[in-house]
């Protein structure tokens, strides 16, 4: 696994836990931070080591703070391009995932928006359903048509 998908993967797990959690977003992205730099343990895979990488732990802090300080307008994004779906009713992880990936496609010119939409679809194959991964695709494909490149 990849720094960066490793970084998008601690976003998504503080993102989710923000949904729950009243608390500020420094807090939640100095807790992040720390889990981040902790060592993985025996039996976790060796390719988690990347965990205490400071670059991933950035990137990680600079999606959380970004979909948080844009939300509004990413809901509004994902709004206009899921016609069936209100953001309330999308499961958090589904929802998380395409606010993180929308942030990616609208806000961060150096990443290709091909590289933000595998990432994302990945990502919801591995912490979500089975459908999750053609809905987030869906969805952002006409995200992305609205990107300004």
């Amino acid at each position: 696994m990849g720094n960066r998908r490793r970084a998008r993967e601690l976003a998504l797990q503080t993102l989710y836990g923000l949904d729950f959690d009243v608390c500020e977003i420094d807090e939640a992205v100095d807790a992040m931070q720390l889990r981040a730099s902790e060592p993985a343990s025996e039996d976790e895979d060796l390719k988690d080591q990347v965990r205490g990488n400071e670059e991933t732990r950035a990137f990680a802090a600079d999606l959380v703070r970004g979909v948080a300080s844009h939300r509004e307008e990413i809901d509004t994004i994902l709004s206009s391009c899921s016609t069936n779906w209100k953001i309330t009713r999308m499961a958090m992880v589904d929802r998380n995932i395409l606010r993180m990936a929308t942030y990616e496609l609208q806000f961060l010119k150096d990443i290709p928006p091909k590289v933000t939409m595998n990432e994302a679809i990945e990502i919801a194959k591995r912490y979500s359903t089975l459908e999750s991964s053609a809905f987030i695709n869906g969805i952002l494909d006409r995200v992305a048509s609205l990107a300004p490149r």
